[in-house]
């Protein structure tokens, strides 16, 4: 084994913790957390522990793959790849329009820094639609505070008087720094107050001060309620909102009809605890919130996004200490343009809202299978799995089946590469130049550029996605040598002339399409180490000093000018534990306001609409009595990177947690294996009895279902999460899926 402690991240959740490797030839023998990380500070869970198997999973991409007309792969050079996959990419482009083509991906939760590459592709064919993730789980709550706000915010949990959690488990899915320290010093303190909505005695809940356990689904009667209390007892900060919102009337109109006692009894939350913690909520100093998939993924997710801002925008508790912030990105993966000249967007088949540039992961299917004229026809996917992890995964298999030309770039075989007519093989993400894009921290924002920690292994054929597309660019000639060569003369002479030379290029709109492929072409290899992939970053560095130059500063970078932006990004090239890019000072979120009156804007009228009409409460199917909440993170589930399934060191086949009700009345016992059967499909599990669990509600987890490598051939562990949602069980606003609240029928098998 060696000796030394090699600095890099975590690719496991949006936290990115800081970690040291130590190696034993090819494994990641030790991995610890890395204390000269500035966010994580040494903290991490027990996931990244296991990353080795990730970094050597069996089903490893080595080669270039070309899918044959029997449905097999064969190996072809990159020259050949490159070649073909230009030349169909134009054709579909040629035939059907650039508009044809979509895109899917762009990095999970720990690699972005090639997606940022992507764009440059996609723009010179005339590509103008894509998706990922995101559009699964946040675009609701980006689409309202994009509406409210027209930016994001970052709860300051670190210094709150009251943390509260709407939906989120952050002991098991984490999502702020250090949060298992973090929750732990809000419990012990007195003076502070932990509030849980959710359905489930999570591990978080049993920590809490307050623990509003709702009915599974009925989260937007219990904000209503939980609002509601705010207007009707007075307990709104209302010269803070007389100077700082518009609207008050609208939403003060709507909250004061609301039933506070009905909806808490549809709830199914005791009324006096409610107005407990709205009453806390009003009377803190500071409150902090941190809302996730639980009410993301639930009916009536976007109206929860909305009713949970209110809370904490009616309280004042926006731009101070211990509220919650709009931070700097470093490179912006959310774009806010509510308030913007441009009309909102729709997808061309199924005409649904396109929030933050991405298209609803839902109508993909929609959107390919139909002879529309405007369908896509062509798909590239980079670093995700849409044949597993996009709901309704059938019919989106199907899909992907029915395109012209699909294209993966990935580390892994994945289901979708197996589907592909093309595999282009990418390194690990410890094997090249890295980041992530989810720096969302304030007052101190941090940046984190990975150096490789090993090279790729040997007898492999692998290109960096930032490689990858340089080369697609050059062939279908977006990318001519005779553009090129002028700035990498210049790169050469300096930063500043190199800089001088780049903004006179960018006059050219056939070259602004493409600027960080040009980048990389030219900048790229006068970076130092190799980081040639870093060169997408040199722009975002001068945007965010040219826009935050004081901030910049108070996080220790000097500078004027042009200056400022390139030593904030040296200090990034140097900073291989990552670096604090910017700290703010009190008050400094409300010039990040995006509103053109720089007030926050409370009423949305369509979602005020639609809060007025509520019904009783959540509507039971006689066919299906259960609420599945499908893709619960617990100790041993992670996202899909983690293929191979000995990584678990428990819950190996992702249990079914029940209730002891539900078991006895089913009767199932720990161990016994059962059904589940939704609408949609079914699956067999495991069952695990719980008393965390309400009657009625039943939960899968996320990660699971992959098809792996063994020494019996491909063999796949778990129950495959995303079979069971049907792609119209979606909210009607973002279009993001409702895995939380799956209508399902349980039953026992024969042992």
């Amino acid at each position: 084994m060696g000796t030394e402690w090699r600095p890099s991240a975590c690719v496991l959740c949006a936290c990115n913790c800081g970690i040291e490797i130590k190696l034993d030839g090819r494994h990641l023998a030790r991995v610890r957390g890395d204390k000269a990380h500035p966010s994580s500070q040494g903290y991490t869970c027990e996931k990244p522990l296991r990353l080795d198997h990730y970094q050597n999973g069996a089903d490893r991409l080595t080669h270039p793959l070309r899918r044959r007309p029997d449905g097999t792969f064969e190996r072809v050079s990159w020259d050949t790849a490159i070649g073909e996959v230009a030349a169909r990419l134009r054709g579909v482009a040629g035939a059907h329009g650039g508009e044809s083509i979509f895109y899917y991906g762009g990095g999970g939760q720990g690699n972005h820094l090639g997606g940022s590459y992507s764009g440059s592709l996609m723009r010179a064919l005339g590509a103008r639609y894509r998706s990922n993730a995101l559009a699964q789980e946040k675009t609701g709550l980006f689409w309202v505070s994009d509406r409210m706000l027209g930016t994001t915010v970052s709860g300051d949990f670190e210094h709150c008087e009251v943390a509260l959690f709407v939906g989120k488990n952050p002991w098991q899915s984490h999502g702020l720094p250090r949060a298992r320290p973090t929750l732990r010093e809000i419990a012990r303190d007195p003076a502070r107050c932990m509030i849980v909505i959710d359905p489930r005695r999570t591990e978080t809940a049993e920590m809490a001060d307050i623990h509003l356990r709702v009915r599974p689904g009925a989260d937007a009667w219990l904000l209503a309620a939980m609002a509601g209390v705010l207007v009707q007892e007075d307990l709104i900060a209302r010269d803070w909102l007389a100077a700082h919102a518009t609207g008050l009337d609208e939403v003060r109109a709507v909250l004061r009809a609301v039933p506070v006692s009905g909806y808490c009894a549809t709830a199914g939350v005791p009324e006096e605890l409610v107005r407990t913690a709205a009453r806390r909520i009003a009377a803190a100093a500071s409150v902090a919130v941190f809302e996730d998939l639980g009410v993301q993924m639930t009916l009536h997710s976007t109206l929860n996004s909305y009713l949970d801002n209110l809370l904490w925008l009616l309280t004042g508790n926006f731009g101070r200490p211990g509220a919650n912030n709009p931070p700097i990105l470093f490179a912006p993966f959310i774009t806010f343009s509510h308030h913007g000249p441009k009309a909102e967007r729709f997808s061309p088949v199924a005409g649904a809202r396109i929030i933050s540039g991405l298209v609803p992961a839902n109508v993909v299917a929609e959107e390919i299978l139909t002879d529309h004229p405007r369908r896509y026809r062509a798909m590239l996917v980079e670093s995700a799995n849409p044949a597993h992890s996009v709901a309704d995964s059938p019919r989106m298999r199907e899909a992907l089946d029915a395109l012209d030309l699909l294209v993966v770039i990935d580390v892994a075989m994945t289901e979708t590469a197996r589907m592909a007519d093309y595999v282009l093989p990418a390194p690990s993400q410890f094997e090249k130049w890295e980041a992530t894009f989810f720096n969302l921290e304030a007052p101190a924002n941090y940046f984190h550029l990975r150096p490789p920690v090993l090279d790729p292994p040997p007898g492999t054929d692998l290109l960096p996605e930032p490689e990858i597309y340089a080369r697609l660019c050059e062939a279908i000639g977006a990318l001519p040598e005779e553009k090129v060569a002028p700035l990498r003369a210049a790169a050469g002479r300096g930063r500043a002339a190199f800089g001088q030379a780049f903004l006179a290029a960018m006059a050219d709109p056939a070259l602004a399409k493409i600027a960080p492929v040009l980048l990389y072409r030219t900048l790229g290899p006068a970076l130092p180490h190799g980081a040639a992939a870093a060169a997408s970053l040199w722009a975002q560095a001068h945007r965010v000093a040219a826009a935050h130059p004081e901030a910049v500063r108070r996080a220790g970078v000097e500078g004027e000018g042009a200056e400022l932006g390139d030593r904030l990004f040296d200090a990034v090239l140097d900073s291989p534990s990552g670096m604090v890019f910017t700290l703010d000072e009190p008050g400094d979120g409300w010039d990040r306001l995006g509103t053109p009156d720089k007030k926050i804007h409370l009423a949305l009228p369509d979602l005020l609409a639609e809060l007025a009409a509520l019904g009783p409460g959540p509507a039971g199917h006689p066919d299906y009595p259960f609420v599945l909440s499908a893709g619960e993170r617990r100790a041993f589930t992670a996202n899909t990177i983690f293929r191979d399934p000995a990584w678990r060191r428990r819950d190996a086949e992702g249990v079914l947690r029940v209730s002891p009700k539900d078991a006895a009345d089913l009767g199932l016992s720990d161990g016994s294996r059962a059904r589940v059967t939704t609408r949609r499909g079914s699956v067999e599990a495991v069952v695990e009895i719980t008393d965390t669990l309400q009657a009625g509600h039943v939960s899968l987890p996320n990660g699971l279902g992959l098809t792996y490598p063994g020494e019996s051939g491909q063999a796949t562990t778990g129950a495959p999460p995303n079979e069971l949602t049907a792609a119209e069980d979606r909210d009607p606003y973002a279009g993001t899926p409702w895995h939380k609240h799956v209508p399902a029928r349980v039953e026992a098998l024969p042992a």
